[in-house]
């Protein structure tokens, strides 16, 4: 069955306040056998599709995926795109900036890494987190060298979303296609899967006190994202808050926007025209005559 997207998508100018946006819906799948075979549909559907984008060469992809720890990135990433050729896909997984990093404008390391046409992107976190884990400690910005500048007011953080919208503008304008997911998910929630990383010596390495002095700023960074996803959800590069306590419905979610994306593209495979059929045509004949 399709799933009807719409309502996870953040309208241009709409005013988010995340309490408002569910972390857990009626699952979009019957059974554990539904959702396996709805994924492998997606996935196979996807598959067929990034052949033709990658021969049609017209557009390239962005993926942006943003979320509170513990919210099912890493899954989510691994399970949807996991029929894509890795030839004409780049996972980036941006983390502490470095020293040459710092001494840029804050859209720099991450534009280093954009993808060229044919290709998908994939940003596991990326340049919002400028304006979520910054906002949220703004003595980050010292590190930045913008100590002249005030974090304070509104105005600060305008600016930096005024760049944002400004680089994806000028990014769709040439060809990238950008979709962005910020997957939701509840503190409760949150606070179960990080008991299971604890009582896991799988995933004991996955946890860490940062992680829970981080949950201590819960309320800080759900306006943080109510705001970003508010001043930077456009109709050409939305926002869409995916419902994230139940991992399967979250994973069909994505990768029915993202199938949506690349069905709504108009791929084919390039005509090679006359004069190139006749070439193939000749080359065939020498193939075939080969004993």
């Amino acid at each position: 069955m399709k799933i009807k997207i719409a309502p996870f998508r953040v309208k241009p100018g709409q005013a988010v306040d995340l309490r408002a946006w569910r972390t857990r819906v009626a699952p979009v799948y019957r059974s554990k056998s539904d959702y396996k075979a709805q994924l492998e549909d997606h996935i196979a559907r996807l598959s067929a599709q990034q052949q033709m984008f990658y021969a049609d060469h017209r557009y390239s992809v962005l993926l942006i995926f943003q979320a509170m720890d513990a919210a099912g990135k890493d899954g989510a990433i691994r399970h949807v795109m996991s029929g894509i050729n890795p030839q004409g896909c780049q996972v980036f997984s941006f983390k502490h900036p470095s020293a040459e990093e710092l001494s840029h404008d804050f859209l720099w390391r991450t534009t280093r890494d954009l993808p060229e046409r044919g290709r998908i992107g994939i940003f596991n976190r990326s340049y919002y987190e400028e304006v979520l884990i910054v906002r949220v400690h703004p003595a980050l910005l010292r590190a930045e060298a913008v100590t002249h500048l005030s974090a304070e007011g509104e105005a600060f953080w305008a600016e930096r979303y005024r760049s944002i919208v400004a680089l994806e503008r000028h990014l769709h304008a040439n060809g990238t296609r950008i979709v962005k997911f910020f997957l939701h998910i509840s503190k409760e929630e949150q606070r179960a899967r990080f008991l299971a990383r604890i009582d896991d010596p799988a995933k004991n390495w996955k946890f860490s006190e940062a992680d829970m002095a981080e949950r201590g700023y819960w309320d800080a960074y759900q306006q943080a994202y109510g705001a970003c996803l508010s001043a930077t959800s456009t109709q050409d590069c939305p926002w869409y808050v995916v419902p994230a306590d139940d991992k399967p419905t979250a994973r069909l979610i994505i990768s029915q926007i993202i199938l949506d994306l690349f069905e709504g593209l108009d791929l084919r495979y390039p005509d090679v025209g006359e004069s190139g059929m006749k070439a193939l045509k000749k080359i065939r004949k020498r193939l075939a005559a080969e004993k």
